[in-house]
């Protein structure tokens, strides 16, 4: 039987770090035979993050958010899948907004309030959760482990990658201030050198965890 993954860019940017990794994650799963599915948040239409509306608290919307609106057919196609890649980039020491809205809802609809069975999703899936930074790489490795503790509970066996250090423009003397807080060389060097060889692990990652 064919799996199913389900790739989603919380990301606004088409090709470039973020993308680019996902990208690269899902053909490593399609290397194995999987089937992908592609969402890109900021291309959807309009949603929000958790309403609080405890619809998904009663009985018969059990492990289903029932807000509908532009991440209803994200949620949908998780909830079927056999694995989820998902990566966002870092905005003030955090995932995206898009990010966030998507996650509060994944995992809220699989809450239950219950001492004895505190998650109803009875079918866990691997996540990959990808993360680029213009910092180092270790440098946001607590906050992204509380991602992956909480994915690991309520959807199921979650991996990191993270690439640091990215390359955000391909030139940065067109920008109206001087960005003095990076060297423009280095950021390309290591884009050349550094950035396709995660592309590798990546999809490596995607292959083994996929496949």
């Amino acid at each position: 039987m064919t799996k199913k993954i389900i790739a989603v860019n919380a990301g606004p940017r088409i090709g470039w770090n973020t993308d680019t990794l996902i990208n690269k994650a899902a053909r490593g799963a399609e290397s194995t035979g999987a089937e992908i599915e592609k969402f890109d948040l900021f291309r959807l239409e309009r949603y929000t993050g958790c309403i609080s509306c405890f619809g998904c608290k009663k009985e018969r919307f059990k492990g289903h958010c029932v807000r509908r609106d532009g991440l209803t057919p994200v949620l949908d196609a998780i909830r079927e899948a056999d694995g989820l890649i998902i990566g966002s980039p870092n905005y003030l020491s955090d995932l995206t907004a898009s990010f966030h809205a998507l996650y509060e809802r994944l995992i809220f609809q699989n809450l239950t309030y219950n001492k004895e069975t505190p998650c109803c999703n009875d079918r866990p899936i691997p996540v990959l959760l990808i993360m680029t930074s213009n910092a180092p790489d270790t440098m946001y490795l607590n906050m992204l482990k509380g991602y992956a503790q909480t994915l690991n509970r309520f959807v199921g066996p979650t991996e990191l990658f993270v690439s640091g250090d990215t390359l955000q423009l391909k030139d940065y003397s067109k920008t109206d201030w001087e960005w003095s807080l990076f060297d423009p060389e280095e950021k390309m060097k290591r884009r050349e050198t550094v950035f396709p060889k995660e592309c590798e692990e990546v999809f490596e990652l995607g292959a083994r965890l996929f496949g």
